[in-house]
């Protein structure tokens, strides 16, 4: 096949994003949003397919009153045009990478930088952004579930080195960044006894190594979506490291101890207490004490003093990130509720950020060998 020149080939790539307009715009008219419910006891969970979304949690407070204590829209259709990442599961990798580019295996792979110059939570269009399948759906059984899947194609081949590749292959390529192997990602939401959610995150590479780095983004606030800031919730992590980042918030590679910072929430301090200190707020990822992929740590713990609701969360992954919605501004939710800055708290466990260009930082590489497997249980009480 002779090779088009480079002029061309910025023109068909044009042309091509053109029609993954159209195409997205036909598909998302026709895609089926589904709303799915699990209810267990006291607990109440919504869930959409639309990036395999928690849509909301609902559980009474000490007085026996519920709320719903999770930020989002009435709307599913909104979540398409959601930029917050309310609720949703990001990827391919979550977080940044630094400089939209890394290495693997001696190739380099560009991706798209969504967030000056740096690749946020899988791009311009990660899993946020996708419809999810169903796979299955149990709300009737003892520990109801459902769980929800994506293939992701592969980003790395040669544009114009398959003369029987799709247009519409192309452009789903297009889409994806860049990341290299085509993958098969699943989530599974579950109710268990005693106020317990837990979620299973699995990934399988098909033909090649790539980096995965799922989080679960769900914006908390324990007084109720619609009961303000967030300020006065106690919070303990067990983590007395985190890993610093530059001005553009790209981990800098060290490993820093939190002690005398107001990043320290070993003993349970409020949200509001040192924020001051900090220029935004919290949006930093911490390095969970004894980690084991193996087995499941106490990360953290949270408490809204008001309501009473007490939220413990379980984890393998070796980082969670807390990120106090420092950037979310007048956004209308729920019943025309307007979120604001510090209107609610994100504990997304996760592998460290921009751990793709940082050897010394826990490998987020995945094998056709070796497959991914991120697992969170939330336990919720009142106290």
């Amino acid at each position: 096949m002779r090779k088009l020149s480079p002029l061309i080939s910025a023109i068909l790539v044009a042309l091509l994003l053109l029609l993954l307009v159209d195409d997205c715009n036909a598909n998302r008219a026709s895609d089926e949003l589904k709303l799915l419910e699990l209810k267990k006891g006291d607990l109440s969970v919504k869930l959409t397919n639309w990036g395999a979304t928690v849509v909301s949690v609902v559980l009474p407070d000490r007085n026996g009153k519920y709320g719903d204590v999770v930020l989002g829209f009435d709307d599913l259709e909104d979540y398409k045009n959601d930029t917050s990442y309310f609720g949703a599961i990001v990827g391919r990798v979550a977080n940044r990478v630094g400089g939209a580019k890394f290495t693997l295996n001696g190739k380099t792979y560009k991706l798209v930088a969504n967030e000056g110059n740096n690749t946020l939570h899988g791009g311009k269009k990660g899993f946020s952004d996708v419809l999810w399948k169903v796979r299955k759906y149990k709300p009737d059984i003892d520990s109801p579930y459902v769980t929800f899947s994506y293939s992701s194609f592969d980003g790395e081949q040669d544009l114009h080195g398959k003369e029987e590749m799709s247009e519409y292959i192309l452009v789903k390529k297009l889409m994806l960044a860049w990341f290299p192997s085509a993958l098969d990602v699943f989530v599974t939401y579950t109710l268990l006894d005693g106020q317990r959610l837990s979620v299973t995150m699995r990934g399988h590479a098909k033909n090649k190594p790539t980096p995965v780095n799922l989080a679960q983004h769900t914006y908390w606030n324990l007084g109720g979506h619609n009961s303000g800031n967030i300020l006065a919730n106690t919070i303990q992590l067990f983590a007395s490291r985190i890993t610093p980042v530059d001005n553009s918030l790209i981990p800098t590679g060290k490993l820093v101890s939190i002690k005398g910072t107001p990043y320290d929430f070993l003993l349970p301090h409020s949200v509001g207490s040192r924020i001051n200190e900090l220029p935004h707020g919290y949006d930093i990822n911490y390095v969970i004490d004894g980690h084991s992929h193996n087995s499941s740590k106490k990360v953290a713990v949270v408490h809204e003093p008001k309501s009473g609701r007490l939220m413990e969360l379980w984890t393998n992954a070796p980082g969670v990130q807390l990120y106090t919605s420092n950037m979310l501004q007048d956004t209308k939710g729920k019943s025309g509720y307007v979120y604001k800055k510090h209107g609610a708290l994100c504990l997304e466990t996760q592998g460290f950020p921009d751990a793709v260009n940082h050897p010394n930082f826990p490998s987020q590489i995945v094998t056709p060998k070796k497959p991914y497997k991120h697992f969170m249980l939330y336990k919720f009480s009142v106290k």
